[in-house]
């Protein structure tokens, strides 16, 4: 379905048009309808599918068309990271190109000239406020913000804002709003606690669900089984055969970031690292120069496995298996975005090799084991997990045998099934950029651009697109 079959506002459609945005993914054609109808959401669609332009999209068409209280806070949109919050005003000003629409993004980890830059826009009134739960609650605190006028209250990435504790403040926020605000709840996992939430803030809600939890099909998945000591000198060779260009390497703690930066320090190409140590000016810095292409790899802690949205990210590598399995398929889900290629690459030592069975089950098929080369010494030979009486498995996942006697002789563990890699380029095409803005005076009229845009474009039937095909997300 295309974008101008389902929105009406000519300004929204424009800023569309010129981002080079036409057809919905299946999350926004599902979405948008019933969001204009004023119907509350929840949708659950895997990383990468456009979600956020699903709710944007419909509320800027709605404020675009007029009868909302000016001076006052119309919608406010929960994100768990100031990351995700400074993305998400960004892509609204690219959405809300061509209208006078305000929005600011509220965070903490500033500076008293920035807090005091989003005091003063949620006194006046921001259209749109983007906000952390923890911020927006110590403004609020200070008694100069009104959330009574609110219309739309949209969570973004709620089940890691659960994840993160901020069910009691995100509750707390829900309280201040007017009993009748359209609740829209995006998320890309469905856990038990985010249907308990959803049962108290949202009234007969609209649900979709597109192959959640499931990776892009657009990712090549692949782990290396080695032990600890084998994983640096394994990732050295996958990067003298494909030289990096844009690639995220994952670690569980923010130290184990810290020693593996000061080691990829012998590497010729420009590395840096991102965590929760970081103040906001390194953060911004570190992400800058990720994206202009002066940094080749991130080494960074989950904090990058949400909410950042950079199209072509050619691999995303885990140098420890993540402990949950959906925060797997978060993190891989920064890659193959945009309808791109993408490579994924797991390092699993005996002692994770359990967390491994974990994500296959979650993903309900197995990964594709790589062949180790022989120089690297001899690997780790684990058992494949059988159904039926195929015994407990001790803590490095090991199966410990079903019918093994005391003193017994053991089995010698079988290797399990490898395949060559496929090695594959990265994608090449660039990522949209848009130009700074002009004033209105200085571009075409809204009739003549519509013209242009329609004029351009032969009528299309609406078609339904596969649920389980990862969409190009729209991004700014």
């Amino acid at each position: 379905m295309r974008f101008d079959e389902i929105l009406t506002n000519d300004d929204v459609l424009d800023g569309l048009w010129d981002m080079h945005f036409d057809e919905c993914t299946p999350i926004q054609e599902r979405t948008i309808p019933p969001v204009l109808e004023g119907r509350d959401i929840l949708a659950c669609a895997q990383t990468g599918t456009g979600k956020t332009a699903a709710y944007l999209l419909p509320v800027i068409n709605e404020l675009a068309e007029g009868g909302f209280p000016e001076n006052a806070v119309n919608c406010v949109v929960m994100a768990p990271t100031r990351e995700l919050a400074q993305q998400i005003d960004r892509q609204l000003q690219g959405f809300a190109y061509f209208m006078p629409v305000s929005s600011i993004a509220i965070y903490g980890g500033t500076d008293g000239y920035t807090y005091d830059q989003q005091r003063k826009s949620l006194k006046m009134g921001a259209d749109v406020v983007i906000a952390t739960p923890g911020r927006l609650l110590a403004h609020l605190s200070m008694g100069y913000v009104d959330l009574s006028k609110v219309s739309y209250f949209i969570l973004d990435e709620a089940d890691r804002m659960l994840d993160m504790g901020f069910y009691d403040d995100i509750m707390q926020i829900y309280s201040h709003l007017p009993k009748e605000v359209q609740v829209l709840m995006f998320s890309a996992t469905m856990p038990p606690k985010i249907q308990q939430m959803a049962s108290k803030i949202l009234k007969n809600p609209f649900e979709v669900k597109l192959a959640v939890s499931k990776p892009a099909e657009k990712i090549k998945q692949s782990v290396y089984i080695c032990y600890e000591t084998q994983k640096m000198p394994i990732l050295k060779k996958v990067f003298q055969d494909n030289p990096p260009s844009r690639v995220i390497v994952f670690s569980g703690s923010k130290l184990k970031v810290k020693n593996l930066a000061r080691e990829f320090k012998k590497f010729p190409f420009k590395v840096a690292e991102m965590h929760s140590d970081l103040d906001q000016t390194q953060r911004d810095n570190v992400m800058l120069d990720f994206k202009a292409g002066k940094t080749q790899v991130i080494i960074a802690t989950d904090i990058l496995a949400r909410g950042i949205d950079i199209d072509d990210i050619e691999m995303v590598i885990n140098y420890d298996v993540p402990h949950e399995p959906e925060d797997y398929v978060h993190r891989i889900g920064r890659t193959a975005r945009a309808d791109r290629d993408g490579r994924a690459i797991t390092f699993v030592s005996p002692e994770e090799n359990f967390r491994l069975r974990k994500i296959e089950k979650l993903l309900e098929k197995p990964i594709e084991r790589e062949v180790i080369p022989e120089e690297f010494g001899e690997t780790p030979q684990l058992k494949e997990q059988k159904s039926g009486k195929s015994g407990r498995r001790n803590s490095r996942g090991v199966s410990s045998g079903g019918n093994r006697r005391r003193g017994g002789k053991k089995d010698a563990p079988k290797p399990e099934s490898k395949s060559a890699d496929t090695k594959k380029k990265p994608s090449d095409t660039a990522e949209n950029k848009n130009g700074q803005q002009q004033n209105a005076t200085d571009r075409p009229k809204s009739s003549k651009r519509r013209n242009r845009r329609r004029n351009n474009h032969s009528a299309t039937s609406s078609v339904s697109a596969n649920p389980s095909t990862s969409e190009a997300e729209v991004t700014k």
